[in-house]
Formats: structure tokens, sequence, C-alpha cells
């Protein structure tokens, strides 16, 4: 038991499933080598499972199969959490900081993640453009700031899987510009884990072209 770690909710059997263990060896290793990477703050053991891994778990059934891109993939949520749930999916985790690369091809090797690439790359310069069929992104900016990033990224038809906070319909009133520049239609925010988890997840979900 790693002191301060949020004792495993029940929730993460429901949303795990069969992949629990694999989903409690990423968990453990975060907290455990987190801080000291500069992955997570100093304050985020008591609320590990509940605030990140739970929170990003809560996305794998939007995906699709198929390539999907996670930018900004950082300490793998919810880019290795996901990678995880589905293993039909194959995940492009995009990062420029070497360190965090490094972190994560080795959990990728370590849980044996076959369906994982690492790309040390910003996203506009990943040379991954109009051939991912979705995007994802946690934590990363603003929508009028992200989805310049993260919309040329996919095929025409492909879909936007973002993942927000509360505020995330004022952020939709202020990208309104940026929406009509790369056309996304089927604009919507999705709550996910209400009545699951004690903090759902919201997500910003368009298509593009």
């Amino acid at each position: 038991m790693i002191d301060g770690l949020e004792p495993e909710p029940a929730a993460a059997v429901e949303l795990f499933g069969e992949h629990i263990e694999a989903g409690r060896a990423f968990t453990t290793a975060l907290a455990r080598h987190g801080e000291e990477l500069g992955l997570i703050g100093p304050l985020e053991l008591p609320r590990l499972w509940t605030r990140h891994i739970l929170n990003s778990a809560l996305v794998a059934p939007l995906l699709r199969p198929g390539r999907v891109g996670d930018v900004g993939s950082g300490a793998g949520l919810p880019g290795i959490v996901l990678a995880i749930m589905r293993p039909d999916v194959s995940f492009t985790l995009i990062e420029p900081m070497e360190r965090r690369v490094a972190w994560l091809e080795r959990q990728a090797d370590e849980i044996g993640l076959t369906n994982v690439t690492v790309v040390r790359a910003r996203a506009e310069e990943s040379k991954l453009f109009d051939s991912l069929d979705q995007v994802t992104a946690r934590a990363v900016s603003a929508l009028r700031t992200l989805i310049p990033v993260t919309a040329p990224l996919l095929r025409p038809g492909g879909e936007l899987v973002l993942m927000k906070g509360a505020g995330v319909d004022g952020e939709i009133g202020a990208a309104e510009k940026v929406i009509r520049k790369y056309h996304l239609h089927d604009v919507e925010v999705l709550v996910l884990g209400e009545g699951v988890v004690s903090e759902v997840t919201r997500v910003f979900r368009a298509t593009a072209g």
C-alpha cells in the first residue's frame, strides 16, 4: 500500500472489467513515480483514482476501433488508461517532453500494451495530419486554442473527444469562430459517470468536415 493513495473505489472494477489488473498496475506506478517525474502534483494521491484514473476510464465507450490520437498525453491520462481498456483501438500518444515520452513508453512496455505508439512532438508538428479517426485530449487548454491543434489531425468525418471541465459551455461560446473555421458539426457536451463515480467527466464531442 502506498501512503496517501486513495483506496480503489468500487467503480474501478465496474469500469475496467477484465482489464482491472492492468489498471491497478498503472495507477500504482503513477502513484509511486508521478510526483518525482512531474507528472502529477503533490496533492493528487488522495484523489488519484477518482479524479484521474476513473475520470479517464469513463471515455472508453466513446471510442471506435481505428486510430485514436491523444494530444499532450503527459502522464498517460487518458491515453494509457484508454489503451488498457480498449485493446481493439490503436493509440498514438503525442507528447513533446522527453521525460514524459520515456514514461509513456515504459508504461506501455511494462503493462504489455501492443496498441500504443508514442510520438515525441507537438501536435501541430506530428505529421499525423488528416490521418486519425478520433482525437482525445485532457486538461490541455481552452477549446479556442485546442481545436486548431487537434482538428487538423482528423480525417474527414473523424471525431474530437476532448475532456473538459465544468466551464465547457462557456468555452464553446468563446470558440464559435474556430468551430466554424474547422468545419466542426454535431457539437455536443456529454456528461459521463453520473451515479457511477463521485466526479463526473465532461466531454466535448464534434465531427470534422
